[in-house]
């Protein structure tokens, strides 16, 4: 898509890393496609550059700015750039913008539009919250929040034009040949293969015995990150063992850590998804697989209410809907359950199976989170 002439300077992009990997993934996506897709001159700047090298290992996580992708990437601490040539400002998911940029802001003829991007969420009142005005209490700075969701009233999920396109030629072939690019044989046919992506608190030793005592083959594949510690209790191998490993009929598969694009190609090699936070959320939603979520842990459980509101909407006409939330309620807070779960949630692979690709098709049917962002810029930036 060509530049949108109403809205020629800069899009800045602010971002604290607080959930590791999801804070990160989304404001670089989100800066790759407004680029890539809309023209847009793009600057990133982020607090955590050795979190962001991982998902691109071609940027310098030293460098205090450079040039990744067409993007200018910058280190909040000593390379914070000043808006004199911005047209919009995206504060991620309320990480605060620097006092001198404010005052900086409030300081141009014609200040940036201030875009508070908000977290993800299927609680029914994002849509009456997305779009709203949120002037700066002291300054003349005007200011928006914008949510991502799974409805028409909200700021939809962010989607690259040609995601549904690669998710296609993903064929049966091009997922052995992932297999044996990551060092590994191909997968048997009977075998029922899982990634598994979680936080350090996630009952994982309770699901790899449920998987363990299962009747058929079950592959996991886990990128590499905070979970390998207590792989490696479960099948009590050394820090130094590589490769796959292996307890009844399990066989677990230590990957190294992906980037974006290998990570997508992961999800749509397997047959059940384990994700975390928001960016991997929202890409097994698109890899169209039967998936299970662990939001961010919050003090006050609101990453429960977030949990159950998602499995209200997303399990609606869906026939083992009990089974996927009994299962993903074990998953975040009841571990002695899984044993029980797993199978449950197994045997119900065929009908989960065809609602994740429905589901995955109707999201496609609402324009992407980039998509609406400009567009929502451009009915506010005369």
């Amino acid at each position: 898509m060509a530049a949108i002439h109403s809205i020629p300077k800069t899009w800045d992009i602010f971002c604290k890393v607080v959930d590791n990997f999801g804070d990160a993934g989304v404001c670089w996506r989100l800066a790759r496609i407004l680029h890539r897709e809309h023209g847009l001159p793009v600057r990133l700047c982020i607090d955590d550059l050795a979190t962001l090298r991982l998902l691109h290992p071609a940027l310098d996580a030293n460098a205090a700015q450079q040039q990744l992708d067409g993007i200018t990437v910058c280190r909040w601490q000593d390379a914070v750039p000043l808006p004199a040539d911005a047209a919009v400002v995206i504060e991620a998911f309320g990480c605060g913008l620097p006092d001198n940029y404010i005052a900086a802001m409030a300081a141009n003829t014609r200040p940036p539009l201030w875009i508070v991007l908000e977290y993800l969420s299927a609680e029914s009142w994002v849509d009456e919250h997305h779009g709203l005005s949120s002037p700066h209490p002291r300054l003349p700075l005007p200011r928006y929040f914008f949510f991502p969701g799974f409805t028409s009233a909200t700021g939809g999920l962010l989607r690259e034009a040609d995601l549904q396109s690669r998710r296609a030629a993903f064929d049966a072939v091009a997922r052995q040949a992932f297999w044996r690019d990551m060092g590994f044989s191909d997968v048997a046919a009977d075998a029922l293969t899982v990634s598994l992506f979680a936080y350090g608190d996630a009952p994982v030793a309770e699901l790899l015995a449920a998987m363990a005592q299962d009747a058929k083959p079950v592959v996991v594949a886990v990128p590499g990150g905070t979970l390998l510690p207590a792989l490696r209790s479960f099948f009590g191998v050394a820090a130094g063992d590589k490769g796959s490993w292996h307890r009844g009929a399990l066989e677990l598969r230590a990957l190294p850590f992906l980037p974006q694009a290998r990570y997508d190609e992961l999800l749509w090699a397997c047959d059940f998804n384990f994700v975390r936070g928001e960016d991997s959320f929202v890409r097994a939603q698109w890899a169209g697989r039967p998936l299970v979520w662990q939001p961010y842990r919050q003090e006050d459980g609101a990453h429960q209410r977030k949990l159950q509101a998602f499995l209200d909407r997303y399990g609606a006409g869906l026939a083992p809907a009990a089974v996927l939330e009994e299962f993903w309620r074990c998953w975040n807070g009841d571990p002695a359950g899984i044993g029980a779960a797993w199978p449950a949630l197994r045997a119900a692979r065929r009908d989960l199976a065809l609602h994740a690709g429905r589901w995955a098709l109707d999201l496609a049917n609402s324009a992407d989170m980039a998509q609406q962002l400009v567009e929502f810029v451009r009915g506010k930036v005369k």
